[in-house]
Formats: C-alpha cells, sequence, structure tokens
C-alpha cells in the first residue's frame, strides 16, 4: 500500500518556525510507523532527526504525536492509522529539531520526587521480603518507562510546565506504596506542594496515552488520598 507520511519539521539553523514535509512510500499493514521514519530518514531525507533505540517499545525514546495522539512510533502500525499519517513531537516540552524535544524539563520533575529505594536500616544477609500483595499494591506503576507521552498528554501540563506531571507522580507512587521503603513521608510533602497532584484536574488524557496500559489517573487519585488520609492502605 501506499502510504502519505506528513512530518512536523523543524531546524534551528534556518528556520523561522516549524513547517510541515510531506513523503510517500510503499508501506505494509504491518510496518511501524518507526520503520516509514527510518525509510524516509535513510534514503529520502537523512536531515530528518527523531530519537529511536530498541524498537520494541521499551526504551521509550520515540514518543511521538501520531495522528494528533501520543504514541510510541516502534508500537504503532500502519493498519491501525491509516494511509495518511501525520507526524509532529510531543507536546509541552522545547522542540531541539524536527522530533526531537528538549526532555531535560520532564526529567527535572522525575528527580524531584525522589524515584529511588530508600531504607536507612542495616541490610538483611538475603531479601528484604514482601508478601505477594504487598508486590501487587505497586505492580502497575513498576512498568513506566519515561517515554513522557503522559506528561505531554496532559492540559495541566501545557499550561504550566512547572507542574511535575503524571509520569513523575508514578514513579512517586511506585516508592510510597513499597512496604519497604521508608520515604513516603518526604515524597508525599513534595507531591502536596502547589505544583504536585494537585495540578491534576483528572482529564484522563495520560492514562489514554500511556503505551504501557498503566491506570495513571487513578494512580494520582491514590497519591492525593494518602496526603489527604496520612494512610498508605
Amino acid at each position: 500500500m501506499q502510504v502519505t507520511l506528513r512530518i512536523r519539521r523543524y531546524n534551528p539553523e534556518g528556520d523561522g518556525e516549524s513547517h510541515f514535509e510531506t513523503y510517500t512510500l510503499e508501506a505494509e499493514p504491518n510496518d511501524q510507523v518507526l520503520d516509514l521514519l527510518n525509510r524516509v530518514k535513510w534514503y529520502q531525507d537523512g536531515t530528518l532527526s527523531y530519537r529511536r533505540s530498541c524498537a520494541h517499545g521499551i526504551c521509550g525514546s520515540d514518543a511521538m504525536r501520531i495522528n494528533g495522539v501520543n504514541r510510541l512510533a516502534c508500537k504503532t502500525l500502519v493498519k491501525d492509522v491509516g494511509a495518511q499519517i501525520t507526524v509532529e513531537p510531543i507536546l509541552g516540552l522545547p522542540v531541539i529539531k524536527d522530533l526531537i524535544v528538549d526532555m531535560e524539563p520532564f526529567f527535572e520533575h522525575y528527580r524531584s520526587v525522589m524515584p529511588y529505594f530508600v531504607n536507612d536500616e542495616p541490610p538483611p544477609e538475603r531479601e528484604r521480603l514482601q508478601s505477594q500483595e504487598e508486590r501487587a499494591r505497586y505492580d502497575d506503576t513498576t512498568k513506566c518507562i519515561l517515554c513522557a507521552a503522559c506528561t505531554t498528554s496532559c492540559p495541566s501540563f501545557w499550561a504550566d510546565g512547572e507542574y511535575l506531571g503524571p509520569a513523575a507522580i508514578v514513579q512517586a507512587h511506585r516508592f510510597v506504596f513499597d512496604s519497604r521503603d521508608q520515604a513516603a513521608a518526604e515524597r508525599l510533602a513534595i507531591l502536596s506542594q502547589q505544583e504536585g497532584v494537585w495540578r491534576c484536574r483528572t482529564a484522563f488524557n495520560c492514562t489514554l496515552a500511556c503505551p504501557r496500559d498503566i491506570q495513571v489517573t487513578r494512580a494520582i487519585a491514590e497519591v492525593k488520598k494518602a496526603i489527604i488520609t496520612g494512610r498508605l492502605e
């Protein structure tokens, strides 16, 4: 089948503003959108810039807007989006070139929520044990790959780039509800600040955008409840 691929382009060295360029190429229904971008770059226009790595939906590096929806290019098939495909950079972060955005503001928010295990007790001879129920409590939020698809689909983040955003809250959730961790109070104090969870307006865009099917809005609600009640049950 023949596919028309419209790509929003921007080169800071010569473009005053972004613009669309259109490419026509042959594709199979099961081709990934990433396959199409690779063909354009390798055979039609070597100046095209975008991030990609594993091509298996694990690294999260190729998040972009495909037909107006945040997706991973490597997990989006031609048969799912049709023969007319528009590709743009994710919103809310500065564009460096073409489909590449500056991820530093996103990772700054991520680092601010203490996304690491904290336990000052002497380590046991073996591992710190958990029941299956304790592990299941935060299992969903361990799936995050930091692709930024959720955060950059959030209207609250578009309006206020200081908002921590869904991905940072998901990362905090993963440790707040880990029974082995001892820094839940510190994280909840960070998340309860002005640019924390209360900026969320429950639009559910984040949940719909997540390529790992994490229940992001539910995780945010659970963090809000923990802040209000002071309980982690």
